[in-house]
């Protein structure tokens, strides 16, 4: 039986059945796009059977040729983040926090051991250690990873803030953004710093320490625990627990590179880096550059804050609750602070 239907019900109804159409077959569109986007991420770039991203470079040193461990994630033709860990000679571990981070927005990122830790070759020759071979590296690693001057962000943490800093000074032209986390910019400084905060604590449990470091017992187990419950529990990360990749990496951690760097303790700064200053330098730098200083680091956040002061195009993230690994016990306002930055650069650039 034929019902009849007033002419302005129908429009009525065929307006409706627009609407819905339209809007089923825009959230079909970006679902695919979606969809479209995720699958070039994670899309696969090596032939061949696959292995996570990893890759093994070659490294030519005056005493030889190496391989260092390196592990890319996702894909972005215009961000593409290489983290440079601390120490000098901890490992890469306990900057996994960013794989919960990076590829939620997109931005391609490679984890990367140094020589001489954990994950890459581990030669003796102590002629390698020095700032100015592991400059070169890091050229080296930029060239194998096809990192270039439209797309590469080099963010360093503590030792690697020294090294992307050092890098930028010589390199920058290979740069398109550089982050420094958690690093002054003169270890002469940062040793008065560590002073500053020494004096914080108890007289007795100065005295403690100071027992053990006239006597040079820096691997004694009770001084290692005082030092961790004392200090690394407020400065370095103060979490109630260290997280899982954070315990990873001090336990492969390089000890012989790391004294003959840093020296014995974080309260006895005596190794090749000793005399380390770059202050005057840093109006050389040119590209965009953060600088992150936390509240309860054991680097001066204002210092670092000043840093983003001397740099040609700087720009200073603090963040109140952190510490020297504000990437764990701050981590919303870091990662947000540095995912920021990057994508202020991009807005730059794009303009």
């Amino acid at each position: 039986m034929f019902i009849a239907i007033p002419q302005q019900k129908m429009r009525t109804l065929f307006s409706i059945c627009l609407i819905a159409f339209l809007i089923t077959f825009s959230a079909c569109k970006n679902e695919s796009q979606k969809n479209s986007v995720a699958s070039n991420y994670y899309a696969a770039v090596d032939s061949g059977v696959q292995v996570a991203g990893i890759k093994l470079i070659d490294v030519n040193t005056p005493v030889g040729k190496f391989k260092v461990w390196t592990k890319r994630i996702g894909n972005n033709p215009t961000v593409k983040v290489l983290l440079l860990h601390g120490g000098p000679a901890m490992t890469h571990e306990y900057m996994e926090c960013f794989e919960s981070f990076f590829p939620a927005v997109g931005f391609e990122m490679y984890e990367y051991d140094q020589l001489g830790s954990f994950y890459s070759d581990q030669p003796k020759d102590s002629s390698l250690w020095t700032t100015a071979r592991f400059v070169e590296e890091v050229e080296q690693v930029r060239v194998a990873l096809k990192l270039n001057k439209d797309n590469f962000y080099l963010l360093g943490n503590s030792w690697g803030g020294i090294l992307a800093m050092e890098y930028a000074l010589k390199y920058q032209q290979n740069l398109k953004g550089l982050i420094v986390c958690n690093m002054m910019a003169s270890i002469p400084d940062y040793a008065k710093y560590n002073a500053v905060l020494r004096k914080e604590m108890r007289p007795s449990l100065v005295d403690s320490l100071q027992k053990y470091e006239d006597k040079n017992q820096f691997s004694d187990p009770v001084y290692q625990q005082l030092v961790l419950s004392e200090y690394y529990n407020k400065h370095l990360c103060r979490l109630p627990e260290f997280p899982d990749p954070v315990n990873r990496s001090f336990k492969h951690v390089n000890e012989e590179i790391y004294v003959m760097m840093q020296g014995p303790s974080e309260f006895k700064v005596g190794g090749r880096l000793l005399p380390w200053d770059i202050k005057k330098d840093l109006p050389k730098i040119s590209v965009p550059t953060l600088t992150v200083g936390a509240k309860f680091d054991t680097m001066d956040p204002e210092h670092m804050k000043w840093m983003s002061t001397q740099v040609q195009h700087g720009s200073y993230l603090y963040c109140p609750n952190g510490s020297h690994l504000a990437m764990w016990d701050d981590q919303q306002v870091f990662m947000n602070g540095v995912i920021a930055f990057i994508n202020g650069v991009e807005k730059a650039s794009n303009k």
